[in-house]
């Protein structure tokens, strides 16, 4: 069995993100919400992931994380998505990345249609 680290990257009174690494390389992400009974997750791991390391994955979520978290919930819920990681989007990088080209525009004496 694989060694996963789990590095929490948000914590709400009833949720928690985590991002998901074993010994080699970044395998996902993983989000739990957590009820009074019921525990739901959400998994999404890269399309190179196994269906035996999936389940060896959530066996250590419930054990590492949600046992922990909440040992008297009566089940753990977990849709599973694999696939490719595109990037990381914020609202902020846009307008910082607009600001740097309108530094330029005005040093080479253009104009990039802003007042």
């Amino acid at each position: 069995m694989a060694t996963y680290r789990f590095e929490r990257e948000a914590r709400t009174p009833y949720s928690e993100s985590y991002s998901i690494e074993d010994t080699d390389h970044s395998l996902g992400r993983v989000e739990l919400h957590f009820t009074s009974s019921v525990t739901f997750g959400t998994l999404m791991v890269h399309e190179s992931v196994a269906d035996e390391e999936i389940q060896d994955l959530i066996g250590e979520i419930d054990e590492q994380l949600v046992m922990t978290a909440d040992p008297y919930r009566e089940d753990l819920v977990v849709t599973v998505w694999r696939g490719e990681e595109v990037g990381v989007f914020a609202d902020d990088s846009d307008d910082e990345d607009d600001d740097d080209q309108d530094f330029e525009d005005e040093d080479n004496g253009e104009s990039n249609g802003r007042g």
